[in-house]
């Protein structure tokens, strides 16, 4: 397969990933921003999810104050963040355009149907319930795209790579967030298990779908450490660090072993995967798991650097 090929494939499942994501969170912001003041007090909701986006810098280069209006605008419709739905799925059309044969009838339909009818939603809701089918669509939009790519595609290069770029961006996403909540979202002088927090942590696991799985895998109530041990070492959810970087490590040896060489990429993905499964939830609270996240989402960023020197220059 052509370096340009892959990195086609690569990127379209990133974005498509990534806007599902983003669609998530706001739906979740939207969801807690609902409650009333006793329970979700005077955290400002909107600027934790710009953080959790990975985009502050340019957030607020742009607008002076994180409100709902700005930040909706911000990550859902604006042609100047390159991260905002819109553009992701006007980035992911652009790269299935670029290697239209290597994808499916199914797959070319999917993204390229996402992108007619993101047109018809305009640039901004005329109302809340508007934006909430809005990011309902989103999030539907992705699955059927990933659905259609894992039922129709052939298990050769492009569709590992496709694979390595959604496992990519999404242990990414799943770091993020769980980093804003633990280290920015909590005010200092608030009770942790109390309403804010229960609420909080409630809002990021319906964000990743994981609140039904949570109580069936633990069977209590909410408890900030049996929620990082879900999203972070448990390999039987999707989402978790874990099961992506299982994945990761797969998907990679099944390329490596197509071109009958391994290489840095796999090396990396591999020592991370150890390190998690090696890991207990003690010891990651013990370090700060602040700290943990950002060695991972480094670590991840070399991932990323490597899958593209090996592969997609």
């Amino acid at each position: 397969m052509l370096s340009r090929t892959a990195e086609n494939m690569y990127w379209l499942a990133r974005y498509v990933e990534r806007a599902e994501y983003l669609a998530r969170i706001l739906e979740a912001t939207h969801r807690i921003t609902a409650l009333p003041l006793a329970y979700v007090g005077d955290t400002n909701e909107w600027e934790s999810t710009v953080e959790s986006a990975g985009c502050a810098p340019e957030f607020f280069a742009t607008y002076s104050e994180a409100n709902e209006e700005n930040v909706t605008d911000f990550l859902a419709f604006s042609a100047a963040n390159p991260s905002s739905i819109r553009n992701c799925f006007e980035i992911a059309r652009t790269n299935a355009r670029a290697v239209r044969t290597a994808l499916t009838s199914e797959m070319w339909d999917s993204i390229n149907s996402a992108w007619l009818e993101l047109k018809r939603f305009g640039n901004t809701p005329n109302s809340r319930e508007e934006f909430a089918r809005f990011l309902r669509w989103v999030q539907e939009s992705s699955l059927r795209f990933d659905g259609s790519a894992y039922r129709t595609m052939l298990r050769n290069d492009a569709y590992w790579f496709s694979r390595i770029g959604v496992y990519a961006e999404r242990a990414d996403n799943t770091a993020r967030i769980l980093d804003v909540k633990y280290h920015l979202l909590l005010p200092a002088d608030e009770h942790v298990g109390g309403p804010l927090d229960y609420y909080q942590w409630a809002g990021i696991l319906r964000s990743v779908s994981a609140l039904t799985s949570y109580h069936w895998v633990y069977r209590e109530s909410l408890k900030p450490w049996l929620v990082a041990d879900l999203l972070i070492l448990n390999e039987q959810m999707p989402r978790s660090l874990a099961s992506c970087y299982e994945n990761l490590v797969r998907n990679l040896d099944r390329i490596a072993g197509q071109y009958g060489r391994q290489g840095p990429a796999q090396r990396q993905a591999r020592v991370v995967r150890t390190r998690l499964q090696n890991l207990r939830m003690e010891a990651i609270f013990q370090t700060g798991l602040h700290e943990f996240i950002e060695t991972f989402i480094a670590d991840n960023d070399k991932l990323g650097e490597a899958i593209t020197q090996q592969y997609l220059a």
